[in-house]
């Protein structure tokens, strides 16, 4: 592949939950869908995953939900609390987004999961190829070792298990304009996603590491879903020192409103 780099934003499913998970604000308490009409802040939560075709080769981020998400999630009892809009039958999911670039699982050269939570890395299965390479931040893959069942947290290990995860330690060039941040502090071994265009500048995908905009401030404002309240400070601030040296566009793991000026694939990509 000898094109310019050209970077893919693709849809792939849009959760509903209570705002709460991703904001704390005092006085709010959880709710599940069955209790929308609670005082709470009911609201979606699109997630995406990020393509970048490169002289290198094709590089994903992330994976979206899972079409089974109902059945998938049900043990966890998430499925209340995340359920996503998309029918489970029909567009919107990881590989109608490929499709839509007429590509398939096999086109992909190597797969960068910026953790493994369900809706993360709910799809990486369909990658375990014996071609596309499957990476994740080593601490991540230590964390889940200590995983006793079907589930901890949103961390579903048949997600995972079995597959040949190759271990990125720290910050790490994947490929020539291609890197990974160390940003710990939602998960275990929570990674962010930064890339150089070679017109459009430096965009940083946060992943959680930082939720939403509101999530970014100055100050930064904790979520309700985190492994360690100091990494995570500590990892937002890291990320604030790279934007300023770089002045990168920061791109949120599951704002609605930032979702809204994103040119999504197939109706355009940034170069």
């Amino acid at each position: 592949m000898t094109d310019p780099m050209k970077l893919h934003i693709l849809s792939t499913g849009v959760m509903e939950c209570d705002h709460t998970w991703l904001l704390l604000q005092a006085g709010n308490t959880i709710t599940d869908r069955h209790h929308k009409d609670k005082p709470a802040v009911w609201a979606e939560c699109p997630t995406h995953a990020v393509l970048i075709e490169t002289p290198a080769g094709r590089i994903l981020w992330d994976t979206g939900v899972p079409r089974d998400w109902e059945t998938r999630w049900g043990p966890t009892g998430f499925q209340d609390f995340f359920p996503v809009q998309e029918d489970p039958a029909g567009p919107g999911y990881l590989d109608t987004a490929l499709a839509d670039l007429e590509l398939t699982t096999d086109d992909i050269d190597v797969l960068v999961l910026s953790h493994l939570h369900f809706d993360h890395a709910a799809n990486a299965r369909m990658f375990d190829n014996g071609k596309t390479r499957i990476l994740a931040q080593a601490d991540e893959i230590e964390g889940v070792k200590t995983i006793d069942g079907y589930s901890k947290g949103a961390h579903i290990v048949s997600d995972f298990e079995g597959l040949p995860l190759e271990a990125v330690h720290g910050d790490a060039e994947i490929v020539p304009g291609v890197s990974v941040i160390s940003t710990p502090g939602h998960t275990w071994g929570t990674m962010s996603l930064q890339v150089d265009l070679p017109e459009g500048g430096t965009k940083i995908f946060t992943s959680d590491a930082v939720y939403l905009g509101a999530s970014w401030g100055p100050p930064a404002i904790g979520a309700g879903i985190v492994w360690d309240s100091v990494q995570w400070l500590e990892s937002v601030d890291k990320l604030r020192r790279i934007q300023e040296r770089t002045g990168a566009e920061m791109i949120f793991g599951h704002d609605p409103e930032q979702r809204k000026s994103l040119t999504l694939a197939p109706n355009g990509y940034y170069n």
